[in-house]
């Protein structure tokens, strides 16, 4: 078997039956396996997964065990040559899967290979590459200074060598997965992605950024933003100094003293947060499904049109919602027009295909929209 495709889940059903539709279709007429592990969602999840797609493997965790360990327990159950750590809350295009493999295929002693991965809005994720975030660049990012945490020296859709690649999308061979064990299971969740980068790095392996490859991550969706969220992400700072630099205590200090400073900014800035919400002036349906259609018209408040393709040659487009259907519009088109037409308080939308609801997010740190009908 070529690939492994592993998606850890935790209470987005909606978002992660997307996220498999999509990846079904990437997988076409390759040699590859699904695993979905959840860790105890209490929404229905597993039963979706069950009843929609009864071919897959799916693991009930009895607890949620965090991001390391519940992905190393999918990893021992694979059987592919490649596996590939993704986020329930993304969406592949038609073609990712081929192209991973044929630019691995292309490269010598590859790690892992990491995808350009863009927002609800159509904006690049900086996260897609970084450098690693030693104390001191670390530091500076916190207090708020330019620094080199982002891998700045590619542009968002060039090619090549980067140090670390996020969590969300992690294509790498499974023999080198198992060679460094895997994710650290210390962290719970966050910095693990960080860590296995080094880790993998240290080994003697290159990591690659792949610009040509585009997957939608909406981010926000599996995390709350509360104070247990900035309590673990910080905790992980802490524990991949400690595993990986030599102690210093005036840097102990410094970054000791950053992470609360940036605790109580991030916090504020996050209660005080008053971004405007744009009200669409004109919305639009890409499909060829009356039915659709008539369920959304009833569903939504605003008047919809219908609408095809040619609408995008018009490059003034603004203020607009965008609802596509994927069996009118594929994800490698749908993510074509939301580069295209973002920044310009434009609001997308997806509805997956044969489903009854539509998903999207206009903030890449909140929790998305979710419209059943």
């Amino acid at each position: 078997m070529k690939i492994s495709v592993i998606i850890l889940n935790y209470n987005v059903q909606h978002f992660l039956e997307q996220c498999i539709l999509s990846v079904q279709s990437a997988l076409k007429n390759l040699d590859a396996e699904i695993i979905v592990i959840d860790n105890n969602s209490q929404d229905e999840s597993c039963l979706m997964v069950k009843n929609r797609f009864p071919g897959i493997l799916l693991v009930e965790n009895k607890e949620n065990v965090g991001f390391s360990k519940a992905n190393n327990q999918a990893v021992k159950l694979a059987k592919g040559e490649y596996v590939c750590i993704l986020n329930p809350d993304t969406a592949v295009s038609e073609s990712t899967f081929k192209k991973c493999l044929d630019y691995a295929d292309s490269c010598l002693n590859m790690g892992i290979l990491g995808v350009h991965l863009m927002d609800g809005t159509g904006n690049f994720l900086p996260e897609s590459k970084r450098n690693i975030p030693t104390p001191w660049i670390s530091l500076l990012k916190l207090m708020g200074f330019n620094s080199k945490y982002y891998a700045s020296h590619l542009s968002e859709l060039e090619s090549g060598d980067v140090e670390v690649l996020v969590g969300a999308f992690m294509f790498v061979k499974r023999d080198i997965y198992n060679e460094v064990g895997g994710f650290d299971e210390d962290y719970f969740m966050y910095g693990e992605d960080i860590d296995f980068s080094y880790k993998i790095a240290k080994a003697g392996y290159q990591n690659k950024y792949f610009g040509g490859i585009q997957t939608l991550h909406y981010k926000g969706e599996s995390t709350q933003k509360d104070k247990v969220y900035f309590d673990r992400f910080f905790g992980a700072m802490g524990i991949f100094y400690k595993k990986h630099f030599k102690p210093n205590l005036f840097l102990k200090i410094a970054v000791s003293l950053g992470v609360k400073l940036a605790k109580i900014v991030r916090q504020t800035s996050k209660r005080d947060n008053n971004s405007v919400t744009y009200i669409p002036e004109n919305a639009y349906v890409f499909t060829e499904n009356f039915s659709l259609y008539r369920s959304l018209s009833e569903k939504m408040d605003i008047k919809l049109t219908t609408a095809s393709k040619s609408l995008f040659d018009d490059g003034a487009l603004k203020n607009c919602l965008f609802i596509f259907d994927v069996c009118y519009m594929p994800y490698s088109q749908i993510f074509s027009v939301m580069k295209k037409l973002k920044n310009r308080n434009n609001q997308f939308r997806i509805c997956p295909p044969h489903c009854n609801f539509i998903l999207g997010s206009d903030r890449s740190d909140e929790k998305g929209s979710v419209i059943v009908f």
